[in-house]
């Protein structure tokens, strides 16, 4: 594997060419991502639009190399992977590649610059609320246990599930199980949040519960990246929007010209359809 072109701007996220194929019918691969590029500032909030099928939850996972993308140069802080460079791909564009040892430990320092909060919460079933908060910086960074629960008490302080912390996850509400997952990603102490769909699971009653926790975070300058269909929270919320359709970005900008005022026809009919239905 080749040194991994590295990216050098101002900014904590960049990527250059991110472009992703899975196997389809008959191994015909299906072309999910396509030569995209964008940067997130640090300690701003970058929300991710775009209709169904549009690509989002693959960009999202691209980002924290859940998905290994085909191809394109991310920097996420002080790590930077150029894919293409990664083993060898398997037959079939979408089968994933074949990696050597130096490229799973270079996705592994690249894994650790982000920390990841899914739509389905993804606990630890048999562990405590302060058990998942501490498994990672214990098990994953390998940091001192006393010091971890320390920082894990504060973190669930910081959520509102201070008084949680000794419960197991099914004893709780989806809202706050959700909360606890982003616990547990901020104690990792990542260079950026992901977020994907995290109220899409929620009852509706429970989803302002989570928002109001992930605008407090963006108060505090955590520098975000968000997949949501809540556009008005996307408008409230985001220093940066994303419009994906077809695996491209087609429309970028503040929420006030994105949400607010469109200039590519398509972002203009997917916003008509959510935010005026009728």
């Amino acid at each position: 594997m080749t040194d991994p072109k590295t990216l050098h701007g101002t900014d904590v996220v960049e990527v250059a060419g991110l472009t992703k194929s899975f196997d389809g019918p008959k191994g015909k691969p299906i072309q999910v991502l396509r030569d995209n590029d964008f940067s997130v500032a640090p300690g701003s909030v970058t929300v991710i639009i775009g209709p169904s099928g549009s690509g989002k939850t693959t960009m999202l996972r691209s980002l924290n190399a859940l998905d290994i993308p085909d191809a394109g140069v991310i920097r996420i802080g002080e790590v930077s992977v150029d894919f293409a460079d990664l083993g060898t791909p398997r037959k079939g564009l979408g089968s994933g590649r074949k990696l050597t040892r130096a490229d799973n430990a270079l996705l592994a320092r690249y894994r650790l610059q982000s920390g990841m909060v899914f739509q389905s919460h993804n606990l630890f079933p048999n562990k405590t609320v302060l058990q998942n908060v501490t498994e990672g910086p214990v098990i994953v960074q390998k940091r001192d246990a006393e010091e971890a629960r320390t920082e894990a008490h504060a973190l669930l302080e910081r959520v509102g599930l201070a008084e949680q912390a000794e419960q197991l996850p099914h004893q709780l509400s989806g809202g706050q199980q959700q909360r606890v997952g982003i616990a547990r990603a901020l104690a990792m102490k990542p260079t950026v949040v992901l977020f994907d769909e995290p109220t899409s699971a929620l009852d509706p009653e429970l989803v302002g519960d989570v928002l109001g926790v992930i605008k407090d975070l963006a108060v505090e300058g955590t520098t975000m990246v968000i997949v949501t269909h809540e556009i008005r929270f996307a408008q409230q919320v985001s220093n940066q929007v994303l419009f994906i359709d077809g695996g491209a970005i087609v429309e970028r900008g503040t929420p006030a010209d994105v949400i607010g005022a469109p200039s590519n026809e398509r972002t203009k009919t997917f916003l008509k359809r959510i935010l005026d239905p009728a």
